[in-house]
């Protein structure tokens, strides 16, 4: 162990306990990660609104019979996504929609379990030490809060709207992101105390924490994109109706609206984003990595194989006019780089007290560009 290695939260831990904890919170952050991308298809198959009830405990049984179906297609014809866009839609088709909402609220339901049970088992076990269950304590707070938000932008597309509203997608995403950030940081914690080659440098650190920043921000604001289907608006790249910054991209009133509110300016601004972070990724790579050696090094080369793999399935999604195959790998593509930038700052941060780094291969060079990496 470094002396970096000695301030690590959690170190009162026993060392079985903390493997068994942070293997589990791995695996339960690769179920939160599939949540993700089963909500994104859910939103991209227009399903979201087949369900018009929220039944926590009953709704895990789906209609077995006939009448039951019946009976639910007859919830959905009253709202306003049936009335105004699928009017004529069979039982069959209904169907199809209702078991991809179905099956989306009955993994969350498993996922929210995954988490409870076993948490309780190491409570009672006496596992935890009063840092860690406070620790997974909100991250069982923010996933009981996750159900209620969802249904809270369900319904935002049962009454006046024929979809729900993009202002409460983006915030489900976010609030998943955040759960997802929190877990894999606490799995991080438990499992990865920093080894004798790796690099505790505040410098790379501020830079991952900077690039992992942009990286949040642009997932979210895929939402948007995905909320006002602004992924069909211009299906051309680079350009946007031939121009940069597309045609129209001010045309709400007052201006911020446009940010969240304005398809072709939603598209613009998640690439603007994308491009920033990309931008971003390679110039910490290429300023950061000779200094860097063992993990350090790896997790910073998985930063830019992913960014270039995330861009080639944006610009493919767009120019294939959003297939839902590859718009769900461009989600999961969002969230893998994501922790990949996530690991990077978990590995290369100073923890108090700690003497500096670790282990000092050859010193980085000062950045090229300070606003990015923060001076």
């Amino acid at each position: 162990m470094t002396a970096a290695a000695d301030h690590l939260p959690f170190t009162d831990v026993a060392p079985a306990h903390r493997r068994a904890i942070g293997r589990w919170l791995a695996l339960w952050a690769g179920m939160v990660l599939l949540t993700v991308v089963i909500g994104g298809v859910t939103r991209l198959t227009e399903s979201g609104l087949s369900i018009t009830e929220w039944r926590p405990v009953s709704g895990v049984i789906p209609p077995l019979s006939e009448s039951d179906w019946n009976d639910a297609f007859a919830r959905y014809q009253q709202i306003p996504e049936y009335q105004e866009l699928n009017r004529g839609m069979t039982l069959t088709q209904f169907k199809r929609i209702y078991l991809w909402e179905y099956g989306h609220r009955l993994w969350a339901r498993l996922v929210g379990l995954a988490l409870a049970l076993p948490l309780a088992w190491f409570a009672v076990r006496r596992a935890l030490t009063a840092a860690l269950a406070r620790r997974l304590a909100l991250i069982l707070a923010l996933t009981l809060a996750q159900g209620a938000l969802g249904w809270f932008m369900v319904r935002s597309g049962l009454t006046e709207r024929t979809d729900v509203s993009q202002y409460r997608l983006a915030a489900h995403l976010g609030l998943a992101l955040v759960i997802y950030v929190i877990t894999v940081w606490t799995a991080a914690d438990l499992l990865a105390p920093p080894g004798p080659d790796d690099r505790r440098d505040a410098r790379i650190a501020r830079a991952a924490g900077w690039v992992t920043a942009v990286i949040f921000v642009a997932a979210v604001a895929g939402a948007f994109v995905a909320g006002l289907d602004a992924g069909r608006v211009y299906n051309t790249f680079p350009l946007m109706g031939g121009r940069v910054v597309p045609p129209g991209y001010l045309q709400l009133t007052p201006a911020w609206r446009n940010l969240f509110e304005n398809a072709a300016a939603a598209q613009f601004n998640h690439r603007l984003l994308a491009v920033l972070g990309l931008t971003a990724i390679v110039t910490v790579w290429w300023w950061a990595r000779p200094g860097l050696v063992g993990r350090g090094r790896r997790l910073l080369d998985a930063l830019l194989a992913l960014a270039a793999i995330q861009v080639v399935l944006g610009v493919g999604t767009l120019l294939l006019v959003v297939p839902v195959w590859l718009a769900a790998l461009h989600q999961a593509g969002a969230v893998l780089l994501l922790t990949a930038g996530l690991l990077l700052l978990h590995a290369s941060r100073i923890t108090r007290g700690s003497q500096g780094p670790s282990h000092v291969a050859t010193k980085p060079q000062s950045p090229p560009t300070g606003g990015i990496l923060g001076g």
